[in-house]
């Protein structure tokens, strides 16, 4: 069994989805039998307080950095402020991180067989490549966002600009620098090897779901949310920038006519205030939005839905692949995407059969799927028993971790 260092931005306790999906992964390794460290930030995303109770941070060195357990497993963790929206003060913060855990990780973690760094951002392939030649072990890039393109899908940056530029040349000395690169979805690996990567460099190995048993359970939380008469519509996740959540918008509005139907929005992000001011102003009685919920909770607010919304702007589905739609599928709710037709995920819905998929930032398609899906109800209950069904059998959490199993045996043994 190999000693593996994880080097990721995020972690238990944190709330935030990235850092449930690695801890979990991290997890199921451990059980497996493999010796982990983790070096990240402390909880700075979502603040899960049950989380935090179960997991108590140690102050080290009057603050400078943090200890904890996870599962058997010592986690180091970097002082981080509340994560900030602004662009500035992000980077700011990545500098911190990545200067302070450089550090940290030369003088407190041994030698390591292998050393795994999931992005965003990009630039912690860097660091993570500097460590694990330090160490003397092999390196994973694990690519959960493909950066600098998901950039230019955002507006964030301009193809002809110079810092887009640098941040190409970055991606690919990352990807060089690699000793093996895991993505999470075909259309990525073909991403990655345009930039001129061997396609033997880079295995496919999807996100995956923590299954519960027993679902759907009790309807109680429908009462509690006053819902129990309601055909609802769930979007659970970032309100950020790749939403398009001016669509989601003129659509609450559209179908303010059928009383029945609710949207029930969970999260926050930059857009948060955008969107209550305009709800405010349009005077809509037919959402319910709430700030983000810790997983405990989200249990229950999945047991309201009916439908679950993945709404993403013209392009950035093929950048991005947001976790929340593994999660609709195992909570056997229906899946209504809003998205590039050609991107994995309406692959996935169509394979799995477990809902629409309509154009990305068309109200008058989103409109119109919502409106099949609240007359034909029988057959969207359908649609979610097999979204359930498909995520036991592609991606549970065992399926995944052993296929970085094999990977990271493989690489060790090197």
């Amino acid at each position: 069994m190999a000693k593996i260092f994880l080097h990721t931005l995020v972690f238990a306790p944190d709330g935030v989805s990235t850092a449930i999906l690695v801890s979990q992964l991290m997890r199921e390794l451990k059980k497996l039998g493999h010796e982990i460290t983790v070096l990240t930030t402390n909880p700075h995303y979502n603040i899960d307080s049950i989380a935090r109770s179960k997991q108590p941070l140690t102050k080290r060195l009057f603050g400078l950095y943090y200890t904890s357990i996870y599962e058997n497993m010592r986690v180091i963790h970097v002082q981080m402020p509340r994560r900030d929206e602004d662009a500035k003060g992000r980077f700011r913060d990545y500098l911190f991180f990545h200067l302070w855990s450089t550090l940290l990780g030369l003088f407190l973690v041994g030698r390591q067989d292998v050393v795994i760094t999931p992005s965003p951002p990009l630039s912690i392939g860097v660091i993570g490549w500097f460590l694990a030649k330090v160490k003397g072990g092999k390196f994973i890039y694990n690519v959960q966002e493909l950066y600098p393109a998901l950039t230019l899908q955002v507006g964030m940056l301009a193809e002809d600009s110079h810092l887009y530029k640098i941040f190409l040349r970055l991606e690919k000395l990352v990807y060089t620098l690699a000793d093996h690169i895991t993505v999470i979805t075909p259309n990525f690996k073909t991403a990655v090897t345009e930039t001129g990567i061997a396609e033997k460099k880079v295995s496919v190995i999807p996100n995956f779901i923590v299954l519960k048993s027993g679902l759907p359970l009790s309807d109680e939380s429908t009462v509690h949310y006053d819902l129990r008469e309601k055909f609802v519509i769930l979007y659970a996740g970032n309100i950020g920038m790749t939403q398009s959540f001016d669509t989601i918008v003129e659509v609450i509005r559209s179908v303010q006519d059928e009383p029945n139907i609710h949207f029930l929005i969970v999260g926050d992000g930059v857009r948060r205030k955008m969107l209550e001011d305009q709800i405010n102003a349009l005077k809509l009685n037919n959402i319910t939005l709430l700030p983000w919920q810790p997983l405990e909770e989200m249990t229950k607010i999945y047991q309201t839905a009916h439908l679950g919304l993945v709404p993403l702007m013209a392009g950035t589905a093929r950048t991005t692949i947001p976790s929340k739609i593994y999660t609709i599928m195992a909570n056997e709710v229906s899946v209504l995407l809003s998205v590039d037709t050609d991107s994995d995920m309406v692959a996935l819905v169509q394979n799995a059969r477990c809902g629409l998929a309509v154009p990305p930032d068309d109200a008058t398609a989103m409109e119109a799927g919502i409106r099949y899906a609240y007359a034909h109800q029988a057959e969207f209950k359908t649609y979610g028993k097999n979204g359930r069904r498909y995520v036991e059998a592609h991606f549970s959490c065992q399926s995944v971790s052993a296929q970085y199993h094999q990977l990271i045996e493989q690489l060790a043994s090197r």
